[in-house]
């Protein structure tokens, strides 16, 4: 098979490890429209059945159709073998290896902990709007909740450019709005824990929407690009408050015993309110024992948001697992002013939850503390000679539950999953209803809905042999597409997004064309 014939399903979105512990459970609000508390949505029905609108709010299903199937009787080494150090883009993998997502779904659980930023829209001041990005909910070292934010009221308009856009804000200390975009930002990987599928590669041209009145936001995401993978997405607040868009090119490389997702691609987020912009870019991902032993992933990587109005910056370390798992899913950084002074410290695990305090005490306290590790340094300089080999990389031992400081505010925590979420490809609440075609729908939504790909349909409920005739199916449709193309020299012309330049940091960037919920669907490939 040539390059123009070959088509790709990259290993996207292996996730992540679990680190159990006392922080594990959410209960988050935005006050008169919002409600995230999973713990009412964890209620297991019939299989697949999705309950009755409550209060006038429709609620969604709590369960898949059908239960995970065994991944045991299939080996990936057969497939990967030959690739060590290659780029993994081209590489077409069972259908064993997926889970019942498109791709694009997975982009759309960046929206999970989207509370975070409707409080950040809340703030009045930028410092507690950067902790928001990273993390979720606050409260102090005590448990106690602080107030509650509302989902502004008023409609705030974009302005007609970028420049206009960062000088009409009235000045405000810029440091509060930080804490909450780096609490969102953080929030985005922790639906990774214990994730072991992958995502289909979306199809070319391929889209999914999403709109949550309860969550007060829609979605919309378009496949723009085949070779390379590219896929675009924009995000509303319902009630004007916040645009949140990018697009994500994940570079994929197979080391032997691992695969390690390289992010490409911007992430913007705009709080219209307070005419601010931030952007920034995901952490690595890692995942461990493709070939023997369990699968676990962590995430490595400094993140740094940028205030583009104000040049504070949030600057988020996601460590290496390290010798004998001792940072494993630890993220430790800082909010710094335009001079670079730190203004707020910010530590804890993206697997489970973010704290946040003030400099002087958090030196304080990691002074204590490494005055306690130096006596511990000789045991652990003893083992420290344990050599790479070709057995399975042990799975690291979760540490202790992040060790509150006190003082520490607490912005977020990873929200409590499903009772039966293990035989649901360990999806959260949220993810369960990404693929929910509700009765009707398919007359709403365009022929290129993700919810409408019968071979993700067909693993969904359960018929893997249908699902994979039909991966095979659509691979083939699209390579026959393409040869076309070729023939007639034409070039593919995307939808909803334009190729263009991020309008704050100027690097190259997919742009919401808009009118998609106009819907106007007239003219949509069929691709399915």
């Amino acid at each position: 098979m040539n390059g123009e014939e070959e088509f790709f399903d990259a290993v996207t979105g292996f996730d992540s490890d679990n680190s159990s512990g006392e922080f594990s459970e959410a209960n988050q609000k935005v006050t008169g429209m919002i409600d995230l508390d999973t713990s009412k949505n964890n209620r297991i029905g019939k299989t697949g059945e999705r309950p009755s609108q409550e209060n006038g709010i429709q609620k969604h299903r709590t369960s898949l159709p059908a239960p995970m199937f065994s991944r045991s009787d299939f080996s990936v080494w057969t497939i990967l073998k030959k690739c060590v150090g290659l780029e993994l883009s081209k590489i077409t993998m069972p259908i064993a290896f997926n889970e019942p997502l498109s791709f694009l779904q997975r982009i759309t659980e960046y929206m999970e902990h989207v509370y975070l930023i409707h409080r950040a829209s809340c703030q009045p001041q930028p410092l507690e709007r950067m902790q928001t990005h990273c993390s979720g909910k606050t409260e102090n070292a005590h448990g106690t909740n602080s107030d509650r934010n509302q989902v502004p009221t008023a409609l705030h308009k974009r302005p007609s450019s970028p420049a206009r856009f960062l000088t009409e804000a009235v000045p405000v200390p810029p440091v509060d709005y930080l804490q909450s975009v780096a609490a969102f930002a953080v929030s985005a990987v922790a639906s990774q824990w214990e994730r072991t599928g992958k995502p289909f590669n979306p199809l070319l041209g391929e889209t999914y929407e999403l709109i949550r009145e309860d969550l007060g936001f829609r979605f919309i995401s378009e496949q723009v690009s085949h070779h390379p993978p590219i896929s675009a997405f924009h995000s509303e607040g319902l009630n004007h408050d916040f645009l949140f868009h990018g697009s994500i090119y994940p570079k994929l490389k197979f080391w032997g015993k691992s695969v390690e997702a390289e992010p490409r691609g911007t992430i913007t987020l705009e709080l219209l309110k307070h005419n601010e912009a931030y952007t920034w870019t995901n952490p690595t991902c890692c995942v461990h024992n493709v070939i023997i032993g369990k699968l676990w992933i962590e995430q490595y990587g400094t993140v740094e948001i940028l205030n583009h109005r104000t040049g504070h910056k949030c600057v988020l370390h996601f460590k290496p697992c390290g010798l004998f798992g001792k940072e494993l899913h630890k993220v430790e950084g800082h909010i710094q002013d335009k001079n670079k002074k730190k203004l707020f410290m910010i530590y804890g695990k993206w697997t489970e939850c973010l704290w946040g305090i003030d400099p002087v005490s958090y030196e304080s306290f990691k002074k204590q503390e490494r005055r306690g590790d130096h006596l511990r340094k000789a045991k652990l300089d003893e083992d420290s000679g344990k050599a790479d080999s070709d057995v399975a990389d042990d799975v690291p031992v979760a540490q202790e539950t992040v060790q509150v400081i006190p003082g520490s505010k607490l912005l977020w925590r990873i929200n409590t999953r499903p009772p039966n979420s293990a035989q649901m490809y360990n999806f959260t609440s949220f993810t369960v209803s990404l693929n929910e075609l509700e009765t009707g729908m398919e007359k709403t939504l365009p022929p290129t809905d993700c919810r409408l790909r019968p071979d993700i349909r067909g693993m969904e409920n359960g018929n893997m042999d249908l699902a994979s005739q039909e991966k095979e199916r659509l691979e083939e449709k699209q390579r026959e597409a393409r040869r076309e193309r070729a023939k007639e020299e034409a070039e593919w012309q995307t939808r909803w997004f334009y190729p263009g330049n991020n309008p704050y940091t100027g690097t190259p960037d997919w742009l919401y064309a808009g009118d998609y919920f106009e819907r106007n669907f007239s003219d949509c490939p069929d691709i399915y």
